[in-house]
């Protein structure tokens, strides 16, 4: 018997899409901490700024007519609008993609009205959706909050799964005296575990191996899902 040649076109192609700021930000950190494997990561603004400072190896600027590279003044209408002007452009980045990750700060524009367009269309495309969003702090006020309330319920609709960080919460398991940038900084390093958390059963082999087929038969139009992240230390962890 001759020795069986993996075929490398079999593995699942993954793609992390950071949506607006707080999307593209979280993006950023994942790369940073290089804990995120087998994965391609992509961040997809209204704001030209954002995108080039952003370490994204794919980077796709969506509503250049609508908003000339200026953002999208945390109006969701915008962000819908701009994802809408660049449907074709985004259902050419999802084209031959087994999953997506979207990842997006709900409250402002572009992530909340743009989140859902693409998850329309990665479904449209095929791929497994999932949406690993965060809610607003408290201090970023009821409007924030509120805007934030209405995206989710409209990204419900066009994902598999989505998992909400209610960033608030996580005050609670936190130094009470860390500045806004150190609160933003762990948001996005909790969202960065809930996508490492689901990649990981599919790009890295473990004790008990779970592949794609079995990723996508349990999150398959599963709804919203609880995120528990645990560590443990000691020899070989």
């Amino acid at each position: 018997m001759g020795l069986v040649k993996p075929d490398l076109n079999a593995v699942a192609k993954i793609k992390v899409i950071g949506v607006g700021g707080g999307g593209n930000n979280a993006v950023g950190s994942m790369i940073a901490t290089g804990k995120i494997k087998g994965v391609q990561f992509v961040a997809v603004n209204t704001d030209t700024q954002a995108l080039l400072n952003n370490p994204a190896t794919v980077k796709v600027q969506i509503g250049e007519n609508l908003t000339k590279g200026l953002g999208s003044g945390a109006d969701p209408e915008v962000g819908s609008q701009a994802a809408q002007e660049s449907r074709e452009k985004l259902k050419e980045l999802l084209v031959d993609t087994d999953m997506v990750f979207i990842t997006a700060g709900m409250g402002g524009g572009t992530g909340t009205g743009g989140a859902p367009i693409i998850a329309e269309l990665a479904k449209e495309a095929g791929a497994l959706t999932v949406a690993v969003v965060t809610k607003p702090f408290a201090f970023e006020g009821i409007r924030r909050m509120s805007v934030a309330e209405e995206g989710i319920e409209e990204l419900k609709e066009k994902v598999d799964t989505l998992i909400v960080i209610p960033n608030q919460k996580l005050m609670d398991v936190v130094d009470k005296k860390m500045t806004l940038q150190e609160a933003f900084r762990v948001a996005d390093s909790v969202l960065g575990q809930g996508v490492q958390g689901i990649s990981d059963l599919i790009t890295v082999s473990g004790l008990i191996n779970v592949d794609f087929a079995d990723v996508r038969a349990i999150m398959t139009d599963a709804g919203t899902a609880l995120m528990g992240v645990g560590m443990g230390t000691g020899e070989n962890r």
